[in-house]
């Protein structure tokens, strides 16, 4: 009996976080930031791979596609899009020919720092309205619940 009360919670926990998630999706923070992405005939992908190789420069192909848990072909055809608008380069790989760097083009790090910087404005007016106890809690628990996860993938086979 504990044990499916136990779940029966857990399962209520997920159901409302699911729910939270999704109303984050609906909130003019995001779509303030997205129509930012829109403005630039970006999806979301795109945005995320420009974000990623930011972060991480002359970084492989392969990595990013690990990075998001997604095949090679699916980023390959991201870097197509991204290499034809001129935001992003592909070279091959110094040793291994079979790897290609990618890294960002002057154009590719302006539109990088535009977008991090509306995400940033954006975050700040929804922060604004908390207390610093409120942003604690919520950042704390972001933390906690993104280790989970980490946790979680490394024990799924």
């Amino acid at each position: 009996m504990a044990r499916t009360r136990a779940t029966a919670t857990i399962t209520q926990d997920a159901q409302r976080l699911l729910d939270l998630l999704n109303a984050l999706g609906t909130t003019p923070f995001r779509k303030f930031v997205w129509q930012k992405s829109s403005e630039l005939e970006l999806t979301y992908a795109q945005s995320q791979v420009l974000f990623y190789v930011a972060d991480h420069p002359e970084c492989p192909m392969g990595e990013v596609a690990k990075a998001y848990g997604v095949t090679l072909p699916a980023i390959t055809h991201i870097v197509d899009r991204l290499e034809q608008r001129g935001m992003l380069s592909r070279a091959h790989h110094p040793t291994d020919r079979r790897v290609y760097i990618l890294d960002l083009t002057r154009h590719g790090r302006t539109v990088a720092r535009d977008l991090l910087a509306t995400r940033l404005d954006a975050m700040e007016g929804v922060l604004r309205r908390m207390t610093a106890r409120e942003r604690n809690l919520v950042v704390s628990g972001l933390e906690v619940l993104v280790d989970a996860s980490a946790r979680a993938q490394e024990e799924t086979p």
